[in-house]
């Protein structure tokens, strides 16, 4: 009797609301206080590393946070350190560094060719690559050339009332129904009736918010994103992008296995994308789980559209800005044309003028203006500086091709600077739009063509 009025009493005592919460604020002090000295600790380990290394000055817990406010001067202010601090200069940012901005993709892209790595990733590119064949490429001309008239016939109906419009809508629209008639054969009539198509609309949502998480830094954090307005509209547009791709993926197997049982043959539509993905087959004939194929189909209607529709929406910009290039440009491809209303394969060879307009559009303003990696062990520069195992190494694709020690009068639009024999001279890092090593090598044969 006496022991459970003692054990009521050490109940009452310590189990009392508020020296619970009394309790709680000293487990959390003491968390916090952890972190913090992990992280004082980190800092002074780095800080020793970088001495080596100078840049610009930052706050001293917030780093060069503050100096990127998204106000459209972001990229100049790479330039500007880069010229100050040569090759290399760190940049602390306060926000969780590990896989940088990949982790936000994961969520709707799965681990496909994007974010995957190792193993995983060289299996997957030997299961797609035949999916690359010139072969398998040449009908998705006609298909994007059909969406691009789609847009330009809209197009005329503002010509017509000379008001003028934003056209990265129209261009991103453009480009992703091509990517769903190429990758799904889906007619999806997304670039007239945007607005009620459920999965073209979670489409954009994501893209959207994948970039509004990247800029604000309290959304690195996951519970905080998680909690928030964003991160439900995440959530539910993931889950709607995720359905949809699940049932398409489900009625082409369910065709593909009719087409198998009654030995019809796939000559009567073009193999696309998904074809491909259902029925490719490893050395020990395996093949991609549904997982594993929606990760691909996903990754490449987030890559497919976006950053083709942001490319082109520059290309029509820089050349609007230097008409007389404009101009070389309609004549050859009005040659090129030879009184037809519409591009084939073979007549992209046909255009070598408006090739170099493209890349010399994509070199002023790359699609994808930089790319970071995390490092898996030192990395020593050319001078001797070395950087640590854990940091994240990022590079200017903006930076590199506006960089007056790689290309004489970098701020003008000048697309001689591809003819071959000045290509030749220049090394072949020196114009990166697509990335470098073996993912750009991955696509490279596309990307010539």
């Amino acid at each position: 009797m006496e022991i459970s009025e003692n054990f009521r009493h050490v109940l009452k005592t310590y189990l009392e609301p508020v020296r619970l919460y009394h309790a709680l604020g000293v487990v959390c002090v003491i968390y916090v206080g952890m972190l913090l000295t992990r992280l004082m600790q980190r800092r002074k380990t780095l800080k020793a590393a970088f001495e080596q290394f100078p840049g610009p000055p930052g706050h001293w817990l917030l780093g060069n946070t503050n100096e990127f406010q998204q106000d459209g001067t972001d990229l100049e202010k790479i330039i500007t350190f880069g010229e100050n601090y040569p090759y290399a200069f760190p940049l602390p940012f306060y926000h969780r560094q590990d896989d940088i901005a990949y982790r936000f993709l994961t969520a709707w892209i799965g681990e496909g060719l994007l974010v995957s790595a190792g193993q995983r990733w060289f299996r997957h590119r030997r299961l797609l690559t035949p999916g690359f064949h010139y072969d398998i490429l040449k009908p998705y001309v006609k298909i994007m050339s059909d969406s691009a008239k789609i847009m330009l016939d809209k197009w005329e109906t503002y010509a017509k009332t000379q008001e003028s419009f934003e056209l990265f809508q129209h261009v991103s629209l453009m480009t992703l129904d091509s990517i769903m008639k190429c990758a799904f054969s889906c007619e999806s009539n997304c670039q007239t009736e945007s607005g009620t198509n459920k999965y073209i609309k979670a489409v954009y949502d994501l893209c959207d918010l994948v970039n509004l998480r990247f800029r604000v830094f309290l959304y690195h954090i996951d519970f905080i994103f998680h909690l928030s307005p964003h991160g439900y509209m995440y959530r539910r547009a993931c889950r709607i992008a995720h359905k949809h791709t699940g049932e398409v993926i489900r009625k082409r197997k369910e065709v593909l296995t009719k087409e198998k049982e009654q030995n019809l043959s796939q000559k009567k539509r073009n193999l696309d994308f998904l074809d491909i993905l259902l029925c490719a087959r490893d050395e020990q004939q395996q093949g991609l789980s549904d997982e594993d194929i929606r990760a691909e189909v996903d990754t490449f209607m987030f890559e497919g559209h976006d950053t083709t529709a942001s490319g082109l929406a520059w290309i029509l910009y820089a050349l609007a800005c230097n008409p007389e290039h404009q101009q070389k440009c309609r004549v050859e491809i009005q040659q090129a044309l030879e009184g037809k209303d519409s591009i084939e394969w073979e007549d992209l060879s046909k255009i070598p003028y408006t090739t170099m307009c493209i890349k010399e559009s994509l070199r002023l303003y790359p699609p994808v203006p930089g790319m970071a990696r995390k490092l898996t062990k030192p990395m020593t520069f050319f001078d001797g500086r070395t950087v640590p195992e854990g940091c994240i190494v990022g590079t200017s694709v903006y930076g590199i091709h506006r960089n007056a020690t790689v290309w004489e009068n970098p701020n003008v639009f000048d697309p001689l600077r591809f003819l071959p024999e000045n290509t030749a001279k220049r090394s072949p890092h020196a114009f990166v739009p697509f990335s470098a090593g073996p993912r750009f090598k991955f696509f490279q044969k596309i990307i010539r063509k």
